[in-house]
């Protein structure tokens, strides 16, 4: 238990110095909690030995308890309002910056994580998870520590009267902790499938949101439906049975601190008629009894939640040392923007896609790669971009082999526009921002005018400043695909990969997109993956891949004369386009 403890002390190890006062704090508000009880005992000695005629009560007396009374009340408040103070918000804090932290770690990791990782479990990792230790994180501290902070105050209290009933106190604290130990190893067993269940129903949540549409469109819903319904089901029965385990635990843990209450007053009862123990000293610890182990009988709650914790820490500290791609990276600037592979061979997993490719792309010059689908076409883009690293040979940019980059120094040199396009939700000038954010509103209009798409933002009802739904939801593909350049226009990098940016776009938008595409392009050094003639007809060198294998690179009209995969693409395509070469 404690073990845990010390880990989630470590995660907010930037707040130390805050813990440790609130610890101060919840010591000295246990003691101000005690100090009205040990008023009331002494004022009452002083009324009985009134009423025995030994002492005659002073007026000053009640003046002084009562004033005593009001002051430790008032000081009980005050350092319980600053152990609150002090500790209540460091959770949010922490986890705040650890999201953060958690983002730069999925952007600087290669994406090959991704697929080793289930969406779910990140999506999982990065909110529920993090969520409980920032809403439990410091409220177990509360607990657990300062729990047993204020029932050693409260012990010290019956010490200094009565050590014999100290002693009942401590064993009865001790007890309990044996259960509150037996209750951190019921959960540390049942905390993985509980976290298993929960990823299990994150990940079926998501699939099923994901695949509405495919789901209604074919008229599956209840197929659908279903491994959404089992895993809602498996997470409700995994949690009822946990919670079944830990039921005679925590009857355990509150009968040893009941029974160590009723013993308090056992011991106090023979002390008194023993002569050992004054009546005002015995009420005293009467009234004790009924609270002296209010800070301890809660920790059965925070025991329950340790080993959660305990297993949230070490999936966020495996996120947190997942290698990053770009580690020995440095912020480099290039001197030129030419482009290169020697023999470069990379795979998934266990399955090579590019064998032993090697080609140069020149300075300002554009290249179009085609090939079958599947022939590593866009998994040569995403190894330029550094999206992975390569298996073996080298990637060269600018001169400068891309491992020696930093990720956004490397990117900040590209620029990409897929087929698939992401908008933000968020407002158009934003999304067309993202190229480059300390762009002004002028920069930005002009972008959009390159790109072609200023007059239909112009007819939204906020123009620039109308919010998009999530993944641009509420626009067209070609107008999506658009602002995407726009978006490229404005962060004018010096190299430009086009992966099928027109393949699914209608003849009208296509027009449009590639006359974005010719503002996008000018002067540049150009990558395109593309399907249709008329984007490579006029480029300055085309590579044919056929099985993850350079097997053709030169100009169309070379190519077009030599038999292999190039010329028969070229039949496909005019079969498919409708039209033939002359």
């Amino acid at each position: 238990m404690f073990h845990t403890i010390k880990r989630i002390t470590k995660w907010a190890q930037e707040y130390k110095k805050r813990l440790y006062l609130g610890y101060i704090c919840s010591f000295l508000s246990a003691w101000f909690v005690a100090a009205p009880v040990m008023l009331a005992a002494w004022f009452l000695e002083k009324m009985t030995e009134d009423y025995n005629g030994t002492s005659p009560l002073s007026r000053a007396y009640i003046w002084y308890s009562a004033a005593g009374m009001i002051l430790a009340i008032v000081l009980r408040f005050f350092f319980t309002y600053w152990k609150n103070r002090l500790q209540e918000s460091i959770g949010y804090e922490v986890a705040a910056k650890q999201r953060i932290e958690m983002g730069d770690v999925l952007k600087r990791v290669s994406l090959g994580f991704f697929e080793e990782k289930k969406t779910g479990d990140i999506l999982t990792a990065v909110t529920t998870e993090l969520s409980i230790l920032e809403l439990h994180g410091m409220k177990v501290i509360d607990s657990v520590v300062n729990g047993y902070l204020q029932v050693a105050a409260m012990i010290c209290f019956v010490a200094f009267v009565s050590p014999a009933a100290a002693a009942v106190c401590l064993a009865g604290v001790l007890l309990s902790a044996l259960a509150l130990h037996g209750i951190n190893r019921q959960s540390a067993y049942t905390a993985p499938i509980s976290h298993k269940a929960k990823e299990e129903l994150s990940a079926a949540s998501l699939e099923y949101i994901r695949g509405l549409a495919i789901v209604k469109s074919f008229g599956r819903a209840g197929a659908s439906f279903e491994a959404f319904q089992k895993a809602a089901k498996d997470n409700k029965d995994i949690c009822i049975r946990n919670e079944y385990g830990f039921v005679p635990l925590n009857c355990l843990h509150l009968f040893f601190l009941k029974g160590a209450s009723v013993a308090l007053v056992a011991v106090a009862a023979f002390e008194l008629m023993a002569g050992v123990l004054e009546f005002p000293m015995f009420l005293m610890f009467c009234f004790f009894s009924f609270s002296i182990f209010g800070g301890v009988e809660d920790i059965n709650d925070a025991a329950h939640i340790l080993s959660v914790i305990d297993k949230v820490l070490d999936k966020l500290e495996a996120m947190k040392k997942a290698p990053f791609i770009d580690e020995s990276g440095k912020n480099l600037e290039l001197q030129n923007s030419e482009i290169s592979m020697e023999h470069v061979s990379f795979g998934y997993q266990n399955r090579e896609i590019l064998h032993d490719i090697t080609f140069r792309i020149p300075e300002k010059t554009t290249t179009a790669i085609v090939g079958p689908s599947g022939s590593g076409k866009s998994t040569i883009c995403s190894l330029i971009a550094r999206f992975y690293d390569v298996k073996s040979g080298q990637i060269f940019v600018g001169g400068h082999d891309v491992r020696e980059f930093t990720c956004d120094s490397l990117l900040s040199h590209i620029s990409m526009v897929f087929q698939n396009v992401y908008l933000f939700h968020d407002t158009i000038a934003n999304n067309i921002k993202f190229g480059k954010e300390a762009a002004e509103r002028e920069e930005i209009i002009k972008a959009a005018k390159k790109a072609g798409c200023h007059d239909f933002i112009q007819l939204l009802p906020q123009g620039y400043d109308t919010v998009l739904g999530e993944g641009g939801a509420s626009l067209s593909g070609g107008e999506k695909q658009r602002i995407s350049i726009a978006r490229a226009i404005l962060k004018d990098a010096p190299i430009i990969i086009l992966d099928e940016a027109t393949a699914s776009v209608d003849p009208e938008n296509e027009a449009l997109i590639q006359g974005a595409i010719s503002e996008l392009t000018k002067d540049k050094t150009i990558i395109i993956i593309a399907h249709r003639l008329a984007t490579i007809e006029q480029v300055d060198q085309i590579l044919v891949l056929d099985n993850g294998k350079l097997v053709q690179k030169g100009r169309h009209e070379e190519l077009i004369r030599q038999e292999g995969v190039y010329r028969r693409f070229v039949s496909v395509r005019e079969e498919a386009e409708g039209w033939k070469l002359v």
